[in-house]
């Protein structure tokens, strides 16, 4: 089932890419005598409480999310990975502060960890999405700081030191591009986790305000309908979960 999982990724980059292709509703125009119908040939996942198409709210919403992840991801990845080749290179005192700290982060829950650096800059999709990277950031520097290690003490490393290789020359051309290996599949992983996290926070209210169609938005808007109109919720809850799943997926293969 490796393909559905490519399958399922492809299709919401397309969404986000292309959302015309998909729907030719606007997301944000409702027709108030068609709201809260349940899903059918016209309307694939219902209309919300205002007669809005939940399926082309979803579609249109995938790039908010999306793109939110992308941001967690990269400010994981760049300063997870910096401070674990710099942790992992120079060891002794400096090894020993980073990853301290990196056990502090470690030791806070990451939703509570996002909700401390949004309180700090404020709600929104943008600062959601840092909040998100920033909590990803130490588990991203401790698998970098434990392949530097480990590449470090191969022969081949050995060898480029004593030709006369520069310290920050060994570690740019052969200590950390072989090491991001199992990093780069970590943030296949971690694609999933945040946008299960960005949604999460959106439905908390941190996210995007009303009436962008951010999946986790999607999901808050239909909790007050969940007793007679259950696709409000469950759908664009489906879609979420369907994504992490395929990027878990992915990970591993990438592993």
């Amino acid at each position: 089932m490796k393909w559905l999982s490519w399958a399922v990724i492809a299709l919401v980059v397309l969404w986000a890419a292309m959302p015309s292709l998909f729907t030719g509703y606007d997301p944000l125009a409702g027709v108030p005598a068609e709201k809260l119908q349940g899903p059918s040939a016209a309307h694939l996942f219902g209309t919300d409480a205002v007669g809005r198409d939940l399926f082309a709210r979803v579609v249109h919403g995938s790039v908010h999310s999306l793109s939110g992840a992308l941001v967690a991801v990269a400010v994981g990845l760049v300063l997870g990975t910096l401070l674990g080749l710099i942790a992992g290179s120079v060891r002794g005192v400096v090894d020993e502060i980073v990853m301290r700290i990196m056990d502090v982060l470690l030791s806070v829950p990451g939703l509570l960890l996002a909700l401390t650096v949004i309180i700090l800059l404020g709600p929104g999709t943008v600062h959601v999405a840092i909040a998100v990277g920033v909590g990803s950031v130490a588990s991203f520097a401790r698998l970098a700081r434990a392949e530097v290690v480990r590449v470090r003490r191969t022969d081949y490393v050995e060898a480029a030191f004593g030709s006369g290789g520069t310290f920050a020359g060994v570690l740019r051309r052969h200590v950390l591009p072989n090491s991001l290996g199992p990093v780069i599949a970590l943030s296949a992983l971690q694609f999933g986790v945040a946008i299960l996290a960005i949604s999460t926070l959106g439905f908390l209210g941190y996210g995007a305000e009303p009436p962008t169609p951010e999946w986790g938005l999607l999901i808050a808007e239909g909790r007050n309908y969940l007793a007679t109109s259950w696709w409000l919720t469950t759908l664009p809850g489906a879609v979420v979960v369907a994504v992490v799943l395929a990027a878990g997926r992915i990970s591993k293969e990438i592993r």
